[in-house]
């Protein structure tokens, strides 16, 4: 009886196991064929796969079980998936990116000069102009593209296969599957979104210790610290306060709506006020409710972040499995 018992514990806990792990197939929208060497992760996380020659893959969630997933290729659109079963095989399609010809015009033309300027450009609104900023490397800058026919106001920027930053201030090898960047030279305005996976760069305990100091400073007063003091209602512990257009210093119960279990949303009926210390950053809501997790996570297409926190660009950018030591 006893040994009836444990096999039905092990066939549970396999099946559990099992349950936490997706499988699937990465396939061209267009073709029908499949796409090796595809990146499936957690965005902003560690926690990733590829797809093998017959873009076949499995990918353990159990970590993230309540994330989205991201699915990225060389040459194609990224697309993120929020509903998914692990109970059947996955059958994900990308739609593949157009090819630009613009750089060959420009080399034609013999316009070097104007492509550095908008190199910069684009390396001080991508990665921005912290100090952390100055310290990393775009080790592939070949592959951004830019559209030299569109409008003078604005600068769009395309690339093909993923970014690859050294981030050389916070330890971290950085890829960023970049969808879209436009910068309007007119307003200095910049909108550029895409998918990011990180990979540790660790060398020595003095490194580590060195580097664990630059990621807590980053971290203070960040998206991610903000959000997860939300999360926990320790707004005031960790000295941020919180304001509208009528009232100050709003309590949790005021901006976070839970369920019955334990998810919990963003939401006011107007822009908020955060305040750390002496920086301001403001928070516009593009959906009623914002879903957001206990580890920083939120849904990126339901907010507009101004002020200090905006500026925080890829360079400030942390994985959500850093924790403050």
């Amino acid at each position: 009886m006893r040994k009836l018992i444990l096999l039905i514990l092990f066939f549970h806990l396999d099946s559990v196991v099992y349950n936490q792990t997706i499988r699937g197939t990465i396939l061209d929208r267009q073709t029908d064929s499949t796409i090796l060497y595809a990146s499936i992760y957690f965005n902003g996380t560690f926690v990733g796969t590829i797809s093998d020659v017959d873009g076949n893959f499995e990918l353990d969630i159990s970590k993230y079980i309540s994330m989205p997933i991201t699915i990225s290729a060389t040459g194609y659109y990224s697309v993120t998936l929020a509903d998914f079963s692990s109970n059947q095989p996955l059958k994900i399609y990308l739609n593949p990116k157009a090819i630009r010809l613009d750089e060959v015009n420009i080399k034609a033309k013999s316009l070097v000069r104007q492509r550095k300027a908008n190199l910069k450009i684009f390396t001080n609104e991508f990665l921005g102009t912290t100090r952390n900023a100055k310290k990393c490397i775009i080790l592939n800058e070949n592959d951004i593209k830019f559209d030299y026919h569109s409008d003078g106001d604005t600068l769009r920027a395309y690339a093909s296969k993923p970014i690859i930053i050294d981030n050389r201030a916070l330890g971290y090898r950085v890829t960023y599957f970049l969808d879209n960047f436009e910068h309007d030279r007119k307003n200095r305005t910049t909108f550029f979104y895409g998918n990011i996976i990180f990979d540790e760069e660790l060398s020595d305990e003095a490194t580590k210790e060195f580097l664990e100091f630059k990621r807590k400073k980053t971290y203070l007063g960040s998206r991610g610290h903000f959000l997860r003091s939300l999360w926990t209602d320790n707004l005031k512990l960790n000295e941020f306060t919180v304001n509208s257009h009528n009232t100050k210093n709003l309590k949790y119960e005021e901006i976070v709506s839970e369920d019955g279990d334990n998810t919990k949303f963003i939401s006011y009926p107007e822009f908020l006020e955060i305040v750390y210390h002496n920086f301001i950053s403001y928070l516009e809501f593009c959906e009623k409710y914002v879903y957001f997790e206990a580890n920083g996570y939120f849904d990126p297409s339901g907010v507009k972040w101004r002020g200090e926190m905006a500026n925080q660009r890829i360079a400030d950018w942390l994985p959500y499995e850093y924790e403050p030591q």
